[in-house]
């Protein structure tokens, strides 16, 4: 049975043992619920509740900006990994700040914020992100009429990102964990895809049609269509059909994001792989894989489904440098040949 979860219900257990719920606003108040969650009478008293608070709420204030916002239309089309993340940190955002006017933030506020989190740039960046949706939203409802985030500088981030596998990596994960095994099929799903773990996890005999694979991206709501690799064939093919998804939990359910990314680092620890290696490490390899064939940026993004070409241009810049190193010492060692360069040949 699907479990509906919705903000701000809390329950409990009266002394007769019947189950009361309620919603507890941010505002403080407390406004009691009938009927079971799902039921149309639930739903509606729980609609009523949600913008009834936005109305009772003041004017102006961080705590509406916030509700507003998340009842938007924007907000509604991230995909559900961003509305998460950006949840959590608006929910922890209005906890300090919710009973302030939003007219009233200024950019120092926000510089002194992003500061405060440099010590985990990727938290600060991801911060500066959400407030400036945020502030976005404002704008757009008219409660204000500028940008305090623009202008506020992100935290660099001294990192290459994700450990990207290496040959070796692959050829080890795939000694330990062979044709047939949920572990083998999910490697081989990710690598010859170049897809993110929250479109992986979704895969089924569904979306293959006539050897091409039919997706559309949970991140950039992109429609790709994917020739479907021999070797992914050949797994597919030794894989049970009797799931919805092809990759399932040991109890026959489909994998979340977050579930897969636990599980397969698991995995990765079975076939003794560095630390740091990852499922998103294999979207890396795939493009880096295609960049050493000799494909171009935009060629890979059409597999990857990269929304910009940047991330992509790196493998290209990275396999073009190597095969470019490799033809500069072949032409010197032609042009300057050395007494070792030279034993064998006819003279």
């Amino acid at each position: 049975m699907t479990k509906i979860r919705l903000d701000y219900i809390h329950e409990f257990r009266d002394r007769h043992g019947k189950v009361r719920r309620y919603v507890r606003l941010p505002t403080g108040k407390r406004i009691a619920l009938r009927g079971a969650p799902g039921t149309d009478e639930f739903m509606e008293g729980y609609r009523a509740a949600l913008a009834g608070d936005v109305e009772r709420a003041e004017i102006g204030a961080i705590n509406a900006a916030v509700i507003s916002y998340f009842n938007s239309a924007a907000f509604q089309a991230q995909a559900p990994d961003t509305r998460r993340t950006r949840r959590n940190i608006l929910e922890r955002f209005r906890v300090e700040h919710g009973d302030k006017r939003v007219a009233f933030l200024q950019r120092s506020h926000i510089d002194r914020m992003v500061a405060a989190k440099a010590g985990t740039p990727s938290a600060a960046r991801n911060f500066l992100n959400t407030v400036r949706a945020l502030m976005g939203h404002c704008i757009i409802e008219g409660m204000r009429s500028d940008d305090p985030t623009q202008g506020v500088k992100r935290v660099p981030i001294k990192t290459t990102g994700y450990r990207t596998w290496t040959e070796g990596d692959i050829a080890a994960f795939e000694a330990k964990h062979p044709v047939g095994s949920r572990a083998r099929l999910a490697l081989a799903l990710l690598l010859y895809t170049a897809q993110r773990r929250s479109d992986v996890v979704q895969f089924g005999r569904q979306h293959v049609r006539d050897g091409l694979l039919h997706l559309r991206q949970q991140k950039t709501r992109a429609e790709l269509v994917i020739p479907v690799h021999p070797e992914l064939a050949a797994v597919l093919e030794a894989a049970p059909a009797d799931h919805l998804t092809f990759l399932t939990t040991a109890t026959g359910k489909p994998f979340s994001a977050a579930g897969f990314t636990n599980w397969f680092r698991d995995m990765c620890n079975e076939a003794g792989l560095p630390k740091g290696t990852s499922a998103h490490g294999l979207r890396k390899a795939a493009c880096r894989r295609l960049a050493e064939a000799g494909c171009s940026a935009n060629v890979i993004a059409a597999i990857s489904g990269h929304a910009t070409l940047q991330e992509v241009q790196r493998y290209t810049a990275a396999a073009d440098q190597a095969r470019m190193a490799r033809s500069a010492i072949d032409t010197m060692v032609a042009a300057f040949p050395s007494e070792r360069t030279s034993i064998g040949k006819p003279k």
